[in-house]
């Protein structure tokens, strides 16, 4: 039986569940869908977020949230919209999604952080979904989790700082500074330490 304690100061696990809409329900299985490449069309994925079409605002959240059941990206580094009849290139500007609620709970004595996406899915950081740091062009402190396949969410800015909160010294003399979620640490850039 795992142990959960309250959560840090934020969202509890179950509030967060509760508001996803997809939780449990999974995605399709895009990643064993094998269609023809049918060409690419004018759907962006901007990196505030919002989705287009041909220039134009994809205003209806269900339909953003039912493309995003069937987004994949390839090992050649692009993302698709994939059906069993076909498949279509789109861009993205930064990630696929928006981490926009996290919480935090020891389990077992780990610290789990579990993050909702804008798009409703619910991912528990560790091992099979990664955290990833990077430093945006001005410096900023760019934090990412892995949803599914190698699509990811970028964690928006008032959740980078509260993710600061978690960053934890090991090693001492090394410097390494690590985020320890799901048994796994997660390695902070050198440049990022003095943000």
């Amino acid at each position: 039986m795992q142990e959960a304690t309250p959560n840090a100061g934020g969202i509890s696990l179950a509030a967060l569940i509760s508001r996803a809409e997809r939780a449990g329900k999974g995605a399709p299985p895009v990643e064993r869908w094998n269609p023809a490449y049918c060409g690419d069309i004018d759907m962006v994925i901007r990196a505030n977020g919002s989705w287009t079409y041909m220039g134009s605002p994809i205003g209806r959240p269900a339909l953003v949230r039912l493309f995003s059941t069937v987004l994949r990206k390839d090992e050649d580094g692009r993302t698709y919209l994939v059906t069993p009849a076909e498949k279509l290139g789109i861009s993205v500007e930064d990630a696929h999604f928006h981490a926009v609620e996290m919480s935090r709970e020891v389990r077992d004595g780990e610290p789990v952080l579990t993050f909702r996406t804008n798009v409703g899915d619910v991912v528990e950081a560790g091992p099979d979904h990664p955290l990833r740091f990077a430093i945006g062009e001005n410096g900023e402190f760019r934090p990412y989790v892995t949803v599914r396949g190698r699509l990811d969410a970028r964690l928006t800015r008032a959740l980078a700082f509260d993710l600061v909160d978690f960053i934890e010294s090991v090693d001492e003399g090394s410097g390494r500074h690590v985020v320890r979620s799901g048994g796994a640490l997660f390695d902070i850039p050198a440049e990022a330490h003095d943000i």
